[in-house]
Formats: structure tokens, C-alpha cells, sequence
């Protein structure tokens, strides 16, 4: 019986039954006094005393406890004053008072007592019934219901005030739970845990068999999933998990070093079980029917998930613990099985588990350190390849970083293999960089470009001994029984970089490699010419298209065959003839201009690579082409195929208005079957294409095709305007998308539709109504969602490097060059983002493809531009609130009668779920994407006025842009970083107009926003230099950083064409920013002085390269860098000093400068003048430049028959001086002979060095002559250089000139003129002997050292012949004298050195110079080289010749 059936007949003399509860709600509504309180509990005490039933007290005053949680009133109000009154503090002081009376009569500890009334109670809730212990294990339930979790809790409540007042003992508690359960409960311990009864660890602690029980508690945990509507039960089996797990965490990894052996026991058991846990997960990930049952494991690896309970250092052991395990769990897998599998390990094929348990792993550390640590497990461990190679992937994917640091971990692997012959290494490189290639070129570089740079070249690791070569090819041959096709064939037509004496060693492996091919059945020659490895099949015929227009891209830029093809037409002639040709030669419609591939076919018809029979049969089928299109094909059919079109379209509307979606299904195929009759393919179509190659600049369907069209797209407009009158997308049926679908089928349809939408996009946009422009948007924006099963687009010309989907290539007619595109294309675009994000369901689909990201970053670009209210507005609400309400009403201001395009572009910018797109890296647009399309508007037809324009761009660089992090597309706060882009964007310019002018033939050049982006340069430059100088934080000048710029961006280019025209672009943007910035400004030693290093460096580098004649930069160019150094020295001390010594640096270390300084001195000299007056009030140039007046004077005086005193100047300022003089009095014969008389040689050595420097100076005007004869004139070039040869023959300086790569006072003529010329110095040389008198002739070959000069100067000649590389000029020249053939002046040099050898004596060369000579002619001239041995015997050289 329990406490409240006792009879009180004290109270109540009709005997009947109350309980404790009703007694105390009486007391207190009787408001109790004082005294009564003791009173009251005698009076309880003395009622526990005449029948007591513990087990039931205990229930009874716990359930009151449940009530007053679960807040239950019954109809008296009385028991809602029983809740507040019988507290858990209150309740467990009277079971204690009375335990302790009962342990007393029963002679046993109150601790026992209460421990065994306790966990009976325990055991009553947390008990299952008998009909769920029958039910299947894998369908118990594996959490207590909420009923038994809330008397738990109460019971529990009751047990801490039980401990708080010491009369408790939870460990007794536990092992009496644990000695009566088969094994305990975990949401049991979690609660003992949570009430702060027990912890936790104490219990692992203290339990050697908590393994039995814990693990499989938690394996079952993760697998039971609740119902969908039972979200207490999912919170709480969350609550359970995390607490767990995070315990076992901080205890398994917390570092303590002071630890005590039971706590290093501990550790190793929390980490044991989490171990059990991770190999679970990876075995149910591995299994193919797993289910999600470890997907809530998974969770446990968030980063949140532990908060500040646990160090950040603990987080990190336990994720690094975690990674490696995974990496080395079950390595059952062999090398050989990771090199044969790997192609199904990218990260598309892995488990989506198991990279999403790699992906939060890694979140917590950079690449760097996993990359670090990866590497030191491969070192360590037997690894799971599986594993690692996914987790690598993962990495690849995710973190953009990883690319670079993934290089330097296989340079690393690769040293280290070749350093120790070291097979383990060599192998992980091999398979971590094949990996990285399987994912694509936009994560890796392919596996071909890899191999190639690893070991194309004759600086890689192999290359430096045979040992080295030997292993390489041991280890690829090893590998051979086990290559994917795809790698062998890299390796073929890749060979790595082996020398010619050990040749063979690479042919063994070659036809080792061509076996197991042959064995696989795969053949070598059915690889692309342009193969790009990835692990990925593709057909044959698709690896041809692909050829052709790559072959067809690089003719165009540069008018040559490429090598790759020319080697494929020797060295792979089958796949040339049978795959290549094919795919080049499709018949089609000529233009009537010559395009790119017509032109190469011709190419290579005349460099009799294209079999005649082969090329007649191409030329009869485009005829026969042009025939067929000028004879208007028309279908042969009953009905009029557009009336049975039109009529089925017709009807399709109205199903739409209707929604009768299967009827739609059956009239779309009614549809496809007449556009299959309509667009019958043609006949020479590739199976299984997958590439339109879209013609701007050609007529693009027959005319039957234009109407079919034109009547497509307003059937589809039209129902779009039907039915999203009523709904929003997110409401409709499917029918666009099957609309859409039903078109995808046919490759000849879609390219007509593509082309009418590019035309109509880019030509007619702005005639477009409203309901044109919705239907088209919307059109778009399934044919984007659709790209996944749809073809690419190929624009030709290729503006593209690859074929694209067609919503980006359709993007791309969308032109911002005018007020009227722009607000066309904001239409547009505003009206697809709308749909692409009302149509999502959420906003990952909005932005992963429910709209092409293109035209989400033309939003980006254009709003600001022509709203200004919109460059700093924000999103309006937040984008989970009334959600439903915002669509509707962001659909409404599209579709709405009132609606206007500026009203919808501004509803859309406020709108959050748009705002949020931005944080998405492929809707992000980048500030470099910003100036490209800023560059391309037209200042004429803009919007914008100048000031506007101005403040748009001001704010777009300064306050959007700058501040904007990298990560963004911004500059992240760096103005260096804004400088460059602003720099890169205005040099492509110029090229990215050369490049689109072919695709938009209609846009006429009427002036773009080049000056004005100049501008935003020159302010942003200026403002990086005064920031410098007045606040001296950023270290690095203004010229550091534009030279530096400009040699990276040089650095990168490959052809000499590209360079120069970079160079040219770049003099452009020099001369618009201050000339003062090119120098630098620095303090040394208390005083501020000039540096000019940098200019010095960028003239000898890059200036000297492109000037036009050789040898002489443009007076503009001239004039910048000199007004740069006298306003540059106004931040000096003493400016005149500074000036001089810069200009000394220059003369002695920049002669190109110098010689162009004179050149231009007459102009130069007054503009100068002038400003160094008005910087400093002087009437005077510093000394140094006044030098430059005083050696002008000089020379006139030499021209006029004067003698003046030779000023103190350097040789070839004089010479440089004299130069000029006398070009300017068109080389007076007579008196150019009388002042060279008055330099005499042999007087002088100074006068020697003048006179070799200026006949210098006059072979580089006479090879100018030679190669642009209309520029110069020949016969004073002649006459210069044999009147200066008259006087230096007999000295061997003049011969240093042809030598300018060996040091001495003659180098610097070298850094005069461009590398080309240096080249054609040789040439230069023989064509002056040739002209020679033969005395003059028989002097030269008695001069010491010239018989060694002419012979290589004759040498390199030869090679430029058997290069091609020898000048051309014009059949006539100036002069009307015939133009010498090269293989004429080579016969008559060759007769010349003969005769100069039978005249020299053996002396003439060294056994040292005799010996070179023979060697470098043994190839080229072996009839010279046995002329040198005979007449030139070398064992007659004495022993001090042979010295030399």
C-alpha cells in the first residue's frame, strides 16, 4: 500500500482516503503559521512510520516532479498549488529524513538504501515492454520515448538533491546498474552525465568493459532513424551523440604530459572507440548498400560541434588522428591495383560520405599542412591508395591553393626519388599527379603537360647522368603491365628527354609500350594531336574535330602550320590521313572570303601535305554544296510541313493554358517527329556530335529553317505569356523544360535556333517587345539547365579556347557597348535571374543552374551603372522570411502591366535571395571581368556623361573593388593589386578589340572608355607615390612596381610578336603617367639621391628590342625618360649632383639611352632647358648634360674642317655625336674624309676607340639598309663603313664589334641595338667585305684576329641560311641595284676565306681557335674544315701560338 491510500481517521471520521498530496495542499491553503511547520513534519513523519512502501513514495513524489515539468493541471486548484509546493530540494529532504529512520531500524547504510530504491525506479522507467523485446533488432527503438525521458529526468532531479545533501553515492549508483543490466544503457549514462550526477568520463574511466557496450550503443545510434515528425527524438539522439563523442575527444586527445598511467589507459580507450566508430563509417561507405545509416557520424567532425568545451589543440589532434586512420585503414589495395583503378577514384565517382568526411576534416588546417602530413603518412604507413587518392581530390576541388602546393610536393617526390633511386617516391608522385590530372584542367594541369615538364627537358631529374635515365626508364617499364591505355600513349608521343648516345635505352621502352597497347588493343595513333590525358574516353572522331580546330585557331593567330601538325603529316601519317584530313576536309559551304581553315587547307595543299585525289574530291563536294543550298531544298511531302507545324504548335498552347500535361507529352512528340522531317541532318554528320559550330560572319539556314524558327520562338513566347500571367514559376508545370528537351534531340535544329537567338540577341535586341524578351529569357534559362544532356557551342572564330554550353556562348552576342544594349540587356538578364530564381527551390539551384552565371554578372556590371541608387543599397529583408511572399512579388514587377526595367532591376537588387547569390564564386563578378566590359563602351552612344562616368568608375575602384577581399574578386584593400588590373586591362585592350572585331562586324570603333579607365591609372599611380613619400609605409616605389609588372607580364609571352606588341602598348601607357615615377627616390647615408637602376634594366631589356630603326629609341619615348630625371631630382638634396650621376650611370650602363639622347639632342636641349629652369632658376644644364652640347659642337667643328679639343667624354658619346652630325649633312663625302683624317688611329688610343665605336654606329644603319631599304639610304651606309675600314683595317679592334658577346670596351655596343641585329651582325660582316677593294681586303687578312673572325661570321651565316632565318628585302632596292641572294654572298664569302687562307701563315690561328673552327665546320662546310686542317697545319704552330 501505498503512502497515499494510508487511512487518516484522525482527520476524517467517514474513513476516507486521501493522499499526501491532498493533505498538503490543505495545510497550505489553511496558511500555515510559524509554529505549524515543525508540527507538520512530526505529524509527516509519524504517517511514513505506520506503513511505509519506499518504492512508492519514491514514484509518487517523482511524478508530482513530472507534472509540474510537464505543466498537467487537473480541475481543482489544488494541485497546481501541490506543484509549486512540493519542490525537488522539499521532497528529497523528506525521503531522506525517512530513509535514514528506515536504515536505521533495518541496520544498513542510507547510501544502499537509497542507491537500491533509486535504481529500481530506474530500471521501472527505462524497462521495455515484452512485446518490443520481441520485435526485430534492427527495428527497436534505440531512444527512450518522451514519457520515459521526462520521468528519467525527474527521477534524476531528485538524485542530485539526494547528492547535494550527501545522502547519494553515484558510483554506487553505477555499479549496481551496471552488475544488473545485461549491459547499460547509453541515453542512461548521457543523463547521469547531463544532471551532473556522474560524468562521463568517470564512467569510461572506471569501466574496463565499456567498449562492449559504448561502441555498439553508438554504431546503433547512428542507424536509427527516427520518424520524420518526431523532431524531439531526432534532437535528442543528436544531444546523445555530440555529448558522447565530445567527451571521449577531450579525453582520448587533451594534451597532458604530467599524465598518470590510468589516464594514459583512458586515452587510448576514447581513442580506440572513436577509431571503432571511423572504421564502421569507412566500411558501411565502402559497401554499395549502405544506405545513409553512418551519415550522422559524419557530424560529429563539425567544427562547432565541440564549441569551448574542448582546446582548439585537442580539435586538431582528433582530426589529424581521424585523417590518418582513414588513410591507412584496411590498405588491402596494392600499387598495381591504385595505377589500374585509379580512373574510378575522382572525386565525381567517389562516395559523396567519404568526401564529405575528407572536406570537414581538412577544414581546420591549410593545404600546406595536410599536403605536409600526407606526405609523412605515405613515408610512415602501409596506405589505403583508395583513400588517399579521393582525399586528394577532395583537396584539389576544394581549396584553390592546392594546386601549387600539391607542384611543390611532387617536385619534392621527384627530387627526392632521384636523389636516392627511390622506387616509393617515384611511384607516389606518379599516381598523386595522374590524380590531380583525372580531375580536369581547371584543378590540375593534364598528366601530358605534367610528364612533359617533370621530364620533357634537358634540366629535369633525369637528365643529369645515365644512372638517373636508366631508372626512370626501368621504373616506366616496370609500370607498363598495369597502364590505362591512355598513359602509355602520353609516354609514346611524350618520350621523356633522353641524349642521343642512349637512345636506345628509350626505344626498348617505346616498343615495350607499343606491345601492351597492341595487346589492350588500342592503338597509338588514334590519340588527338592536342590530346588532353584525363582519364576520360572520347571517340575518335570528336579527337579529330577537336584537331581541326585547334590547328584552324593556332593558323589564324600566327599564319603558320602548326608543328604539331607538320610532325603528325611525318611521324603519324596514318592518323594524319585517315582521322585529321577527314575532319578538316568536311564539305560545306565556301564563304566568299577566305576564313582561317580554308586558308590552312591551302597551306597544306601547297606544302604537298593533302593527297590531290583527296582535295578534288573536297573541292567537287562544296560546289555541289553550294548547288544544293542555292536550289532551296523543300520537303516532299503531302502537307505543307510549316502548316502542320504551325497547327501542333497551336494546339500545344492551348494544352498549356489548360494544364493537361500528358496530352502535352504526346503533342511534343507529335512536334519532334515534323522538326525531324523539317532538320533531317545532313548526311556527313559525325555520329554522336556534340559540338555546334556557330558561323557569325556567314548565312546560317536556308530560308525554310529561318520561318520554322521564327515560329518556334513565338509559339514558346506566347505560352510563356499565357500562363505565368497567374502563377509564378514555382507553381507552373513542367512544360518549358519538355518543350525545350524536345529540341535538344536534333543537332541541325538547335544550330539553326542557336544562330537566329545569336542574331537576334546581338542585332535586333533593342526592337524587341516586352513579351519577346520574357519568352526569350525564360527560353535561355532552360536551355542553360538543359546544358548537362545538350551540345557545345564552338564560336568560329574561336573567341573561346573550348566549347561551351549555349547559354554562356549566347551570353557572349549580349553587347554593353551603347546606352540602348545595355538597357536591352538588363531586360533581358533581369527577366532571366528573376525566373532562374522564383523557379529554384532553393537558392543553390537558383545559382547552381537554374540561370547562367553570365548573365547574373551582367546584373552585376550594368545595375550600378544605370541605377546610381543601387551602388550602395542592400538587401531588403533576410532571404528566409515570407519567402513565398517575396517571390510572388519579385515575379510581379517582371510580368506586372506597370512594370518597367528600371523598377524590376532595382526590386531585384534589394531582393536578399540576389544579394546572396553573390557570396557563390561562379556569380561572383571579378574586378578584371568589371574593365573588360567597362572597356568596351563606347564614350559617344553612353548613358553616362563625363562626370558621371567619372564617379561611377571612382566608386566601382575605390569604394567596391579595393576594399572587396581577393577571394571576391576584389583587391582586397591592396592598391598594388587595383594597379595591375587596372595595367593588365588597358594593355589587352588593344587585343581583345582585334579579337572581338571579328565577331562583331557591326560595332564600329567610335572611341571606347580607354581614356577614362587612363585616368583612374593616373590618379591611383599618383596617389600610390604621394602616399609613399609622405607617409613612408609602403616600401616598395611606384617604379619597382610598373617594371616589375611589366617583366612579369613579358615573362609570359612566347612569341616574339606578342612581345613586341606588348612593349608598344606599354610605351603608350609610360608616356601617360608621370615621367618623375620612373625613377626612384631613395635616402642613403642622410641624403635623398636618384636611382635609375630599374630604367637602365627596362631599357637594356625590353625598349632595345622593339625600336624602329635598330639602335635608336623614339624622340618621345627619349624626351619622357629625361624630363623624368631632372623633376625627379627636385626630391634631392642637390639636384644638380644628382642629375650627373644618374647620367653618368646611364652613359657607362644604358648605351641605347645615350646614343638616342644625342641623336635627339637638337630637339631635346630647349625642352629641358627650359624646365630645369623653371624647377630650379638656372640657366644651365648640369654638367653632364651640358657635355652632351659641348660634343655636338665638337663634331660640327670635325664636319667644317675645325679642330677644337676633344671634350673629357666617353668613346661612344662621341662617336654617337659624330654619327649624328654627319647624318644630318647626308654623309658629305669629301668632308667626312677630312675629319676622319684628323681622328687618326694610330695616334691616339681614344681616337681608335671613337673611330671603332662610330663604324659601329654605321653597320648598324647599313644593316637597316639591307633589310628596310625603303627607310635608309645604302650608299652612305657603304661609303661610311669603307672609310672608316680604310683606317681601322689594320688594327683588330674594328673586329671586336662582330664579337660583342666577349668583354672589353667594345661590349656595350651589344646593348645598342636589338638581339636580332646582334644576330645579323655576321651578316652584316660579310656583306661589307664583299664590297671592299681587294687591297683594302689583302690588308684586312694580314690584321690579326680576322681570318678567326671571318670564318665565324662566314659559320653563322650559314646556319641562319639552313635556318630560314637570313633577312629578306625587296627585290630592288632604293638605289635600283639588284638585291644580292644570300646563297651568293655565302660563295663569295666561302671564296674569299679561302683565298685568305692560302695568303695567312700557319700563326694566323691557335691549335685552340683551329680546333673550334674545325669542329663547328665539320657540319656546316666540311670542304672549309679540310681547307683549315691543310692549309693551317697545326702541328707547325709554335709553342707560344699555341698559347694562344
Amino acid at each position: 500500500m501505498s503512502l497515499g491510500e494510508m487511512s487518516l481517521s484522525a482527520s476524517c471520521g467517514t474513513q476516507k482516503r486521501r493522499t499526501v498530496s491532498s493533505l498538503l495542499a490543505g495545510r497550505v491553503l489553511k496558511r500555515p503559521k510559524q509554529e505549524d511547520g515543525q508540527r507538520l513534519q512530526e505529524a509527516a513523519v509519524q504517517l511514513l512510520e505506520e506503513q511505509q512502501n519506499l518504492r512508492g513514495l519514491l514514484k509518487e513524489v517523482s511524478n508530482l516532479h513530472v507534472c509540474r515539468l510537464l505543466g498537467v493541471q487537473n480541475e481543482d486548484q489544488k494541485q497546481a498549488v501541490v506543484s509549486e509546493a512540493t519542490s525537488p530540494a522539499m521532497a528529497a529532504s523528506l525521503l531522506v529524513c525517512e530513509l535514514r529512520s528506515r536504515a536505521v531500524q533495518l541496520g544498513v547504510s542510507v547510501t544502499v538504501l537509497i542507491v537500491k530504491m533509486v535504481l529500481e525506479r530506474l530500471v521501472e522507467i527505462t524497462g521495455e515492454p515484452e512485446e518490443r523485446k520481441q520485435e526485430e533488432e534492427d527495428k527497436r527503438r534505440e531512444m527512450l520515448a518522451s514519457s520515459q525521458t521526462v520521468q528519467l529526468c525527474a527521477l534524476l532531479e531528485l538524485s542530485r538533491e539526494m547528492l547535494l545533501q550527501r545522502a547519494l553515492c553515484p558510483t554506487l549508483l553505477w555499479q549496481e546498474y551496471k552488475r544488473g543490466e545485461r549491459r547499460p544503457r547509453l541515453e542512461v549514462a548521457y543523463h547521469l552525465h547531463q544532471h551532473n550526477i556522474l560524468p562521463l568520463n568517470y564512467i569510461i574511466e572506471s569501466d574496463e568493459g565499456v567498449r562492449s557496450w559504448l561502441v555498439p550503443q553508438l554504431k546503433a545510434l547512428c542507424g536509427w532513424a527516427p520518424l520524420p515528425e518526431d523532431e524531439e527524438s531526432k534532437e535528442a539522439q543528436h544531444k546523445v551523440l555530440f555529448t558522447v563523442v565530445r567527451v571521449l575527444v577531450a579525453v582520448g586527445f587533451e594534451p597532458s604530459p604530467d599524465a598518470v598511467a590510468a589516464d594514459r589507459r583512458s586515452s587510448v580507450l576514447c581513442c580506440s572507440m572513436l577509431d571503432d566508430m571511423l572504421f564502421w563509417f569507412l566500411d558501411n561507405v565502402n559497401k554499395t548498400s549502405a544506405g545513409d545509416e553512418p551519415e550522422l557520424w559524419i557530424h560529429v567532425f563539425d567544427t562547432s560541434l565541440c564549441g569551448v568545451r574542448v582546446l582548439a589543440e585537442t580539435l586538431e589532434s582528433f582530426f589529424m588522428h581521424s585523417l590518418t586512420q582513414s588513410l591507412t585503414y584496411k590498405p588491402r589495395l596494392t600499387v598495381s591495383d591504385a595505377i589500374t583503378l585509379q580512373n574510378e577514384w575522382t572525386f565525381a565517382k567517389a562516395s559523396r560520405l567519404l568526401t564529405c568526411l575528407y572536406r570537414k576534416l581538412a577544414v581546420i588546417f591549410t593545404v600546406e599542412q595536410l599536403l605536409r602530413h600526407l606526405e609523412q603518412v605515405l613515408e610512415m604507413h602501409e596506405v589505403n591508395w583508395k583513400h588517399v587518392l579521393c582525399f586528394l581530390s577532395t583537396l584539389l576541388v576544394y581549396h584553390q591553393s592546392a594546386q601549387p602546393c600539391l607542384k611543390e610536393l611532387l617536385s619534392k617526390l621527384l627530387s627526392s626519388a632521384f636523389e636516392g633511386y627511390d622506387l616509393e617516391n617515384m611511384i607516389t608522385a606518379f599516381l598523386l599527379a595522374r590524380q590531380g590530372a583525372l580531375e580536369g584542367p581547371g584543378i590540375f594541369p593534364s598528366y601530358s603537360d605534367w610528364f612533359k615538364m617533370s621530364f620533357g627537358g634537358g634540366s629535369c631529374y633525369h637528365a643529369n647522368s645515365k644512372k638517373s635515365l636508366v631508372f626512370l626508364l626501368k621504373f616506366l617499364s616496370d609500370l607498363v603491365p598495369y597502364e590505362p591505355p591512355q598513359y602509355l600513349k602520353v609516354h609514346i608521343l611524350h618520350p621523356p628527354y633522353v641524349p642521343v648516345k642512349h637512345r636506345s635505352l628509350l626505344m626498348e621502352y617505346v616498343s615495350l609500350a607499343k606491345t601492351r597497347l597492341a595487346d589492350l588493343k588500342e592503338s597509338v595513333e588514334d590519340m588527338g594531336l592536342y590530346e588532353d590525358v584525363s582519364g576520360a574516353a572520347s571517340s575518335v572522331q570528336y579527337q579529330a574535330a577537336q584537331d581541326v580546330e585547334k590547328a584552324v585557331c593556332l593558323f589564324d593567330s600566327t599564319g603558320r602550320i602548326s608543328a604539331t601538325v607538320m610532325e603528325a603529316s611525318i611521324f603519324r601519317r596514318p592518323y594524319f590521313l585517315t582521322r585529321f584530313l577527314p575532319a578538316l576536309l568536311i564539305p560545306r559551304v565556301l564563304p566568299v572570303k577566305a576564313d582561317a581553315q580554308m586558308s590552312l587547307i591551302e597551306a597544306l595543299k601547297k606544302a604537298d601535305k593533302i593527297p590531290a585525289a583527296q582535295y578534288s574530291s573536297y573541292v567537287e563536294s562544296c560546289q555541289k554544296r553550294r548547288q544544293q543550298k542555292q536550289n532551296a531544298v523543300c520537303l516532299d511531302s503531302h502537307d505543307d510541313p510549316l502548316e502542320v507545324l504551325k497547327v501542333q504548335l497551336q494546339e500545344f498552347t492551348e494544352m498549356v493554358v489548360d494544364g493537361s500535361g500528358e496530352d502535352m507529352s504526346a503533342q511534343l512528340s507529335r512536334i519532334s517527329h515534323t522538326l525531324s522531317a523539317i532538320f533531317p541532318g545532313r548526311p556527313d554528320e559525325q555520329i554522336g556530335q556534340t559540338v555546334i559550330r556557330l558561323h557569325i560572319d556567314s548565312p546560317w539556314s536556308p530560308e525554310l529553317h529561318i520561318n520554322v524558327i521564327h515560329m518556334i520562338l513565338r509559339s514558346f513566347c506566347q505560352c510563356m505569356l499565357d500562363s505565368y500571367r497567374a502563377k509564378p514559376p514555382n507553381k507552373l508545370s513542367v512544360w518549358a523544360s519538355r518543350f525545350v528537351s524536345a529540341l535538344l534531340g536534333n543537332t541541325q535544329l538547335l544550330s539553326s535556333l542557336i544562330h537566329r537567338l545569336w542574331d537576334l540577341f546581338l542585332n535586333q535586341g533593342p526592337s524587341l517587345s516586352p513579351a519577346h524578351i520574357l519568352g526569350l529569357a525564360t527560353f535561355l534559362v532552360h536551355l542553360h539547365t538543359s546544358m548537362s544532356h545538350s551540345p557545345l557551342v564552338q564560336l568560329v572564330l574561336p573567341i573561346l579556347p573550348e566549347p561551351v554550353p549555349a547559354g554562356k556562348a549566347l551570353s557572349l552576342a549580349l553587347v554593353c557597348s551603347t546606352q540602348t544594349n545595355m538597357i536591352f540587356c538588363a531586360r533581358l538578364c533581369v527577366a532571366a535571374v528573376c525566373y532562374g530564381i522564383c523557379k529554384g527551390e532553393s537558392l543553390f539551384q537558383a545559382a547552381a543552374g537554374l540561370h547562367p552565371s553570365s548573365l547574373y554578372k551582367r546584373l552585376l556590371y550594368l545595375i550600378p551603372r544605370l541605377l546610381p541608387e543601387a551602388r550602395r543599397a542592400n538587401a531588403s529583408s533576410p532571404i528566409n522570411e515570407h519567402q513565398e511572399e517575396m517571390l510572388s512579388g519579385l515575379w510581379s514587377t517582371v510580368t506586372g502591366t506597370n512594370a518597367t526595367w528600371k523598377k524590376s532591376a532595382w526590386h531585384l537588387w534589394r531582393n536578399a535571395a540576389f544579394q546572396q547569390l553573390r557570396q557563390m564564386p561562379q556569380c561572383q563578378l571579378s574586378f578584371s571581368e568589371w574593365l573588360a566590359n567597362e572597356l568596351r563602351v563606347q564614350r559617344s552612344e553612353d548613358g553616362l556623361s563625363d562626370a558621371e562616368r567619372q564617379e561611377y568608375q571612382q566608386w566601382v575602384c575605390l569604394e567596391h573593388y579595393l576594399p572587396l577581399p581577393e577571394k571576391q574578386g576584389g583587391c582586397g584593400g591592396d592598391r598594388r593589386i587595383l594597379c595591375s588590373h587596372l595595367l593588365r586591362a588597358i594593355m589587352d585592350q588593344q587585343l581583345s578589340e582585334q579579337r572581338l572585331d571579328k565577331f562583331y562586324p557591326t560595332m564600329v570603333d567610335r572611341g571606347t572608355c580607354l581614356p577614362d579607365i587612363m585616368s583612374r591609372l593616373q590618379e591611383l599611380v599618383y596617389e600610390m607615390e604621394v602616399s609613399r613619400v609622405c607617409t613612408s609605409r609602403e616600401n616598395t616605389a611606384v617604379c619597382d612596381f610598373l617594371f616589375e609588372f611589366l617583366s612579369q607580364r613579358c615573362s609570359s609571352l612566347s612569341s616574339e610578336l606578342s612581345l613586341e606588341c606588348t612593349l608598344h602598348i606599354w610605351n603608350r601607357v609610360l608616356l601617360s603617367l608621370p615621367a618623375v615615377l620612373l625613377f626612384k627616390i631613395k635616402p642613403d647615408g642622410g641624403r635623398t639621391t636618384l636611382d635609375c637602376s630599374n630604367l637602365i634594366a627596362h631599357v637594356n631589356q625590353h625598349q632595345r628590342q622593339i625600336c624602329s630603326p635598330a639602335g635608336l629609341l623614339p624622340s618621345h619615348i627619349t624626351a619622357h625618360f629625361l624630363r623624368g630625371l631632372l623633376g625627379a631630382s627636385v626630391h634631392c638634396d642637390r639636384p644638380g649632383e644628382e642629375v650627373n650621376k644618374a647620367w653618368s650611370q646611364i652613359c657607362a650602363q644604358c648605351p641605347l639611352l645615350l646614343v638616342s639622347t644625342v641623336h635627339w639632342w637638337q630637339h631635346l636641349n630647349p625642352v629641358l632647358l627650359s624646365l630645369w629652369n623653371r624647377l630650379y632658376n638656372e640657366e644651365s644644364l648640369p654638367e653632364q648634360l651640358q657635355l652632351l652640347s659641348e660634343c655636338r659642337l665638337w663634331a660640327c667643328s670635325l664636319e667644317k674642317g675645325q679642330l677644337l679639343q676633344m671634350p673629357p667624354a666617353a668613346a661612344l658619346l662621341l662617336a654617337a655625336s659624330l654619327h649624328r652630325v654627319w647624318r644630318c649633312c647626308e654623309g658629305d663625302a669629301h668632308s667626312f674624309s677630312a675629319a676622319l683624317t684628323s681622328l687618326r688611329p694610330d695616334r691616339d688610343v681614344k681616337n681608335r676607340q671613337v673611330l671603332v665605336f662610330l663604324l659601329f654606329l654605321c653597320v648598324n644603319n647599313y644593316l637597316s639598309a639591307l633589310l628596310f631599304p625603303q627607310e635608309t639610304s645604302r650608299n652612305n651606309a657603304e661609303a661610311f663603313c669603307s672609310e672608316l675600314l680604310s683606317l681601322l683595317v689594320d688594327s683588330a679592334d674594328w673586329l671586336l664589334i662582330f664579337k660583342s658577346h666577349e668583354p672589353g670596351v667594345y661590349q656595350p655596343v651589344a646593348m645598342v641595338t636589338s638581339d636580332e641585329s646582334v644576330r645579323l651582325m655576321p651578316w652584316a660582316f660579310c656583306s661589307l667585305l664583299l664590297l671592299q677593294s681587294s687591297e683594302l681586303l689583302q690588308r684586312a687578312v694580314r690584321c690579326p684576329g680576322f681570318l678567326h673572325t671571318a670564318v665565324v661570321s662566314y659559320t653563322s651565316v650559314l646556319q641562319l641560311f639552313l635556318d630560314g632565318r637570313t633577312p629578306t628585302a625587296a627585290s630592288e632596292t632604293s638605289d635600283k641595284r639588284p638585291k644580292a641572294e644570300p646563297s651568293h654572298i655565302l660563295s663569295r664569302t666561302k671564296h674569299l676565306l679561302l683565298r685568305a687562307m692560302s695568303q695567312s701563315p700557319p700563326t694566323a690561328l691557335s691549335s685552340g681557335q683551329l680546333r673550334q673552327l674545325e669542329s663547328t665546320c665539320a657540319d656546316l662546310d666540311p670542304e672549309l674544315a679540310a681547307a683549315l686542317s691543310v692549309h693551317l697545319d697545326p702541328h707547325s704552330l709554335s709553342p707560344e701560338m699555341d698559347f694562344l
